[in-house]
């Protein structure tokens, strides 16, 4: 007989479910916010991520441009990991609305509470994930 597929009401409270939902929404909201004041947008499902962008203006001396570049960089790094981040969250909550959040997506087994309190993002259980470590 064939393993049955593990739901996520089948595995945790209601209040668990809605409390991780509440707290990925928020931080997908304030991600959203992040990568607006950079001057990005969110990524949707199956986009590619933009890390485009425009440089800063501090006017027209070399020194000025050192510093334009330089935040320029700075910011590329910080919008490609909050667009990674939000991609996460995303992903977290898409698992939610299929009924596989909680599901580790190696072995099929539940994803301890206190691993998705600590990381809300988190796709597979603690022994999976250490199987998988070089």
């Amino acid at each position: 007989m064939a393993d049955k597929k593990l739901n996520t009401k089948d595995l945790f409270s209601a209040d668990f479910i809605a409390e991780m939902k509440t707290l990925l929404e928020t931080e997908r909201e304030e991600l959203e916010k992040k990568l607006g004041i950079l001057g990005t947008h969110a990524p949707v499902k199956g986009e590619e991520v933009d890390v485009d962008g425009t440089y800063p203006e501090y006017g027209d001396e070399d020194e000025d441009a050192v510093h334009e570049i330089e935040e320029f960089v700075v910011n590329q790094n910080l919008k490609v990991d909050f667009e990674n981040q939000l991609r996460d969250v995303i992903s977290a909550l898409d698992r939610i609305s299929k009924g596989t959040y909680g599901v580790c997506k190696y072995t099929n087994e539940k994803i301890s509470e206190d691993r998705l309190r600590i990381r809300p993002t988190s796709s597979s259980s603690v022994a999976a994930k250490s199987a998988f470590k070089p």
